[in-house]
């Protein structure tokens, strides 16, 4: 058995608070224990997922909610992935539980983020990738989300207004979403006259940088079943990273592989996260009722959609254009409204995913509800090849 219970899910809104993040952690983390029926003296580990730019504390997320919470002594861990880190804290409470090493498990991640989009950590690091694409190149990461655009522009003919409908759709389903930071509906013209940050996308094609925090509440099935009938399950949770060569490039880096001599892999990063997820859960995309997909940019969420198998390759405009991903078409994609509706809390987006579909599958999810949905994914990825996919499902 590898499957684990969501007993518990709480977030605390996106927005710019401006405040300590160890804030919106503990509100998070509270809202979820009230909502599993526990208390903090419950909790046996918890996993925390850390944020690089608020201190020391930032680092040791496990330990630093657990002294937020009051010390008693539970074990903890603390992991960094990137964009990632929400999802390996789950695998990190995931295999505790699995293990026998723990019955019920805190995870959480929160963030404060800065004006604008991220910049590279302080410091002089020549031999460090992610601070060379900045200082060398300039390569902020709108730059990165406007090559991804030119690139599905040039190979399977996007067009602005595609990109512009993403956020349309999103803008309409998180409407009703309270922890949104973004609620307001927006048109494609809207979207077209923003200002271009990236050509050829806008302000509005692009997330932003926000506050906020999520926490969820796991156990192993034999302790779910003495607090509910019919809880949540995880079924799998991808953490892969890419194989060589990578012929596609990736952030931070700024070539791709050689491939002169080796064939290109089976699978490309991005196709391989949820693959892997599919293939623990024992499922393929027919089976998915509802995805949640990281959507840095309107044109990287139709990607996703291929990635995931949601549709064939070259086809996600037309899957997006007949309603299929909109609340209500055959496959909803971000009902939460997204990054597009909520901004990067980044250790939190990945933890944020899975709290929403769990609110789907429970048929909690007011005003943006997917009816019916019995299994949902969530797909994201970190710097340096962090996978994050988890498979959740009644």
């Amino acid at each position: 058995m590898t499957e684990i219970a969501v007993l518990g899910v709480g977030m605390h809104p996106w927005g710019k608070w401006g405040r300590n993040f160890v804030e919106y952690g503990v509100a998070a983390a509270r809202a979820a224990l009230d909502d599993a029926g526990l208390g903090w003296a419950d909790i046996d580990y918890v996993a925390g997922a850390d944020t690089i730019r608020n201190g020391y504390p930032g680092f040791i997320a496990g330990a630093t909610f657990s002294q937020a919470l009051g010390w008693r002594g539970n074990r903890v861990a603390s992991c960094y992935a990137a964009c990632a880190s929400g999802a390996h804290a789950i695998n990190l409470a995931r295999a505790q539980i699995l293990a026998g090493f723990c019955d019920v498990a805190l995870v959480v991640g929160a963030d404060t983020t800065p004006k604008g989009f991220f910049a590279p950590v302080g410091g002089d690091r020549p031999e460090d990738p992610d601070w060379l694409r900045f200082r060398l190149l300039g390569a902020t990461n709108p730059t990165y989300f406007a090559l991804y655009a030119r690139r599905r522009m040039d190979l399977y003919g996007a067009t602005r207004e595609d990109f512009a409908r993403v956020k349309v759709k999103n803008a309409l389903h998180g409407l009703a979403n309270p922890n949104a930071r973004y609620r307001k509906e927006v048109t494609v013209q809207d979207v077209m006259a923003s200002p271009t940050v990236a050509d050829p996308l806008r302000l509005l094609d692009i997330c932003a940088t926000s506050d906020g925090g999520a926490a969820m509440v796991v156990s192993s099935l034999e302790y779910a079943k003495r607090h509910t009938a019919d809880p949540v399950r995880i079924s799998a949770v991808s953490t892969v990273t890419p194989t060589y060569p990578q012929t596609v490039i990736e952030m931070p880096n700024f070539a791709t592989d050689s491939a002169a001599t080796v064939p290109p892999p089976e699978r490309g990063f991005r196709d391989a996260i949820g693959f892997a997820a599919y293939h623990e859960a024992g499922i393929g995309p027919e089976d998915v009722d509802v995805a949640e997909v990281y959507d840095l940019s309107t044109a990287l969420e139709l990607d996703w959609y291929e990635n995931l198998g949601l549709c064939k390759e070259g086809e996600a405009e037309r899957l997006l254009r007949d309603g299929e991903t909109s609340i209500g078409g055959r496959i909803p994609v971000n009902p939460s409204g997204g990054l597009a509706c909520f901004g990067e809390a980044i250790p939190a987006q990945a933890i944020a995913q899975v709290c929403e579909l769990t609110w789907q599958l429970r048929g909690q999810a007011s005003g943006r509800q997917v009816e019916g949905a019995k299994v949902g994914i969530t797909v994201n990825q970190g710097l340096f090849g962090h996978g994050s996919s988890v498979i959740v499902r009644t």
